[in-house]
């Protein structure tokens, strides 16, 4: 896995690192032959630079230094001239880059910039670096809107500029990179908000020969989960199983409003390997249900007038909940008064529980205020997985905003540091889905834009409680688990973007090729372990 810092974690590094004997004037020296290595990959034979005041500017002088030794004709843009900068760092190196065959220019105009740029092959971004935060300021909110308007390859020097490295939060304007090259680690903000949308391609350049023995001196953000640390989770089927060594989930969901919701997680859970499957839904819809679903008994339980679960449904599945290695309990339920009864019910009970959809909602107001208040009520012994998306996450945690990767994270936390519980673990679902136990926040796989639509976390939902089925409670890591379920969904979007097109796909294309979707995330997690395939 691979560790990705805050701001203030990096910061805390480079001076581990200096304490280490490296100074942070030999650490820009680095972080500009990365850059300079990233951009010579375009083959160039002229490079525009775009430097800052500080720092960030440092790197892209040093790169620019490194570039024309190699021959490329080098443009280096600049604010103010060399002297004037405050950094004495920066101030030296561009001092001796300005000496030396570059061709330096301070202060143009917008159409003089856009001449400059428009000669070169590539462009070097190292204008604003980890420390920005807030509005882009002139003369780069002039320089920015010109660079992105040439659509010209860019490479971006540890975070695009403008993009805050934190919050991954774009106030004005950012820079719209063709790849980044993220020093020491990647910065969290890549992964939140926009970063995604201006980040590029994401490298990173380690500037430190023994980083490894240094970095988990350091508290991290968040890790990376990388194919090869899901080798584990791929097997073949014994020759002696059965439907039920297989793994058994109970899916409790559905309402005669939301019938549709029951039968995709139940045929998801089919689909990603668990050998029986039962649905539990309100009698109201529970025909409709087993219709759909041919091969899943379906189990009908008292509903209310509305067609929902009705009060005397959480006795009813308390019982069969014990039959089964995971229960999967909220997609299409609704929020009822014995949704509620339901919930709290299986909360009670000693089987690995997954709430997603509704039930989370009927979760969110079993306390008043955020449900970490109360960890008393959700606090248990057996694993308990949440897969909230940001509105339900924010519900949970008493309405305070989640609306990117850096919230959904702290509110996440929240949850599991007030239960405690190493089974305990929250799916945050988003355009970056988070896994958050703990001591551990993972970074599986990001799935396409094909996956916003609706159904496709009842899918999710599925897929999670056939895998923690499957392993019969056998794990060593709740989160990598979660994160493997999260990686068949994410290549089940490409795979069925592939046959739809990406605007085309719903969720039940992504049940279709839910197979196919495993066969992916098993061969590039071998191929990343360097284990060879067969044919």
């Amino acid at each position: 896995m691979k560790p990705v810092l805050s701001v203030e974690e990096t910061l805390r590094l480079e001076d581990l690192i200096e304490r280490e004997g490296t100074s942070k004037a030999a650490l820009m020296e680095h972080a500009g032959e990365a850059a300079a290595a990233r951009v010579a990959q375009y083959k160039p034979q002229r490079v525009a630079v775009l430097v800052g005041f500080g720092n960030n500017g440092g790197d892209g002088w040093v790169a620019a230094d490194i570039l024309s030794h190699q021959g490329i004709a080098v443009d280096v843009v600049s604010p103010i001239e060399p002297n004037e900068i405050k950094s004495p760092i920066a101030r030296h190196v561009a001092r001796r880059t300005a000496g030396r065959d570059v061709r330096v220019i301070v202060g143009p105009s917008r159409d003089e910039l856009v001449s400059i740029l428009s000669e070169a092959d590539v462009v070097l971004d190292a204008i604003l670096g980890t420390g920005f935060t807030g509005a882009v300021r002139p003369p780069f909110s002039i320089w920015i809107p010109a660079l992105n308007e040439l659509g010209l390859p860019v490479v971006s020097v540890d975070v695009p500029s403008g993009l805050n490295a934190e919050t991954g939060a774009v106030e004005t304007v950012c820079v719209e990179a063709t790849a980044t090259v993220t020093l020491l680690a990647p910065k969290i903000g890549l992964y939140s908000g926009e970063g995604p949308e201006y980040a590029g391609e994401i490298t990173c350049g380690q500037l430190y020969g023994h980083l490894d023995e240094v970095i988990g001196d350091v508290e991290h953000a968040a890790e990376i989960v990388e194919p090869a640390d899901l080798v584990d989770y791929f097997s073949d089927l014994p020759s002696n199983v059965n439907k039920y060594s297989r793994g058994s989930v109970l899916v409790v969901a559905g309402s005669a409003t939301y019938p549709g919701a029951a039968i995709m997680a139940a045929k998801a859970a089919a689909r990603a390997g668990a050998g029986y499957v039962t649905v539990a839904s309100p009698d109201a819809c529970a025909n409709l249900i087993r219709m759909a679903l041919p091969c899943v008994p379906v189990v009908g339980v008292p509903s209310d007038s509305r067609g929902a679960f009705g009060a005397a449904a959480a006795s009813a599945v308390r019982e069969l909940a014990h039959k089964f290695d995971c229960v999967l309990c909220g997609p299409g339920m609704t929020v009822t008064a014995g949704g509620m009864q339901l919930v709290t019910e299986l909360l009670r009970t000693d089987v690995p529980l997954v709430l997603d959809a509704d039930a989370l909602n009927c979760m969110s107001r079993l306390a008043i205020g955020g449900i970490e208040e109360t960890p008393e009520v959700y606090r248990r012994e057996a694993p308990l997985i949440l897969t909230p998306h940001n509105k339900e996450l924010s519900r949970l945690v008493g309405d305070e905003p989640v609306d990117d990767l850096g919230s959904a994270i702290e509110a996440a936390q929240k949850l599991v540091w007030a239960a405690g519980s190493d089974n305990l673990v929250v799916i945050a679902k988003g355009p970056s889905t988070a896994i958050v136990g703990v001591e551990k926040v993972l970074l599986p796989m990001s799935g396409p834009a094909s996956l916003a639509t609706a159904g496709s976390g009842d899918v999710l939902a599925g897929i999670v409680a056939a895998n923690i089925a499957v392993s019969h409670g056998d794990i060593d890591c709740w989160e990598l688990l979660c994160s493997y379920a999260v990686a068949v969904h994410s290549y089940a979007g490409h795979a069925a973007a592939a046959l739809m097109g990406e605007r085309s796909v719903i969720a039940t294309d992504l049940i279709d090729v839910l197979g196919e979707a495993m066969n992916l995330t098993e061969r590039e997690a071998l191929r990343d372990a360097g284990i060879e395939l067969g044919d």
